[in-house]
């Protein structure tokens, strides 16, 4: 299974679709859990919204670090996510390298 996260600059109405669960994170911003493609994700996004919002949606491997989210979404990601590596940078250099 693979976490997405979706932005849009359109409210987001309730969420149907090829995934597992759609959790709003943030004003714009869902994550879902989905056994299906980017691209079959980001289209059941896509074909949801009205007019010409902007949208993007990208593969979530690591546990991000956020501040500022719904309750309870650190947690269901971490559930979701594999955890970065002790002494990894964002660009997944050790701190030696």
């Amino acid at each position: 299974m693979t976490v997405y996260l979706a932005w849009t600059s359109e409210d987001l109405p309730d969420l149907e679709g090829p995934w597992h669960e759609a959790r709003l994170v943030a004003p714009g911003l869902v994550a879902v859990d989905s056994t299906e493609s980017l691209s079959a994700v980001y289209h059941a996004i896509k074909w949801s919204l009205e007019g010409e919002a902007s949208l993007i949606v990208v593969p979530v491997h690591q546990t991000p670090k956020s501040r500022g989210m719904a309750a309870g979404t650190t947690r269901w990601l971490r559930e979701r996510t594999a955890r970065q590596p002790p002494g990894a940078n964002i660009r997944g250099l050790t701190s030696s390298d």
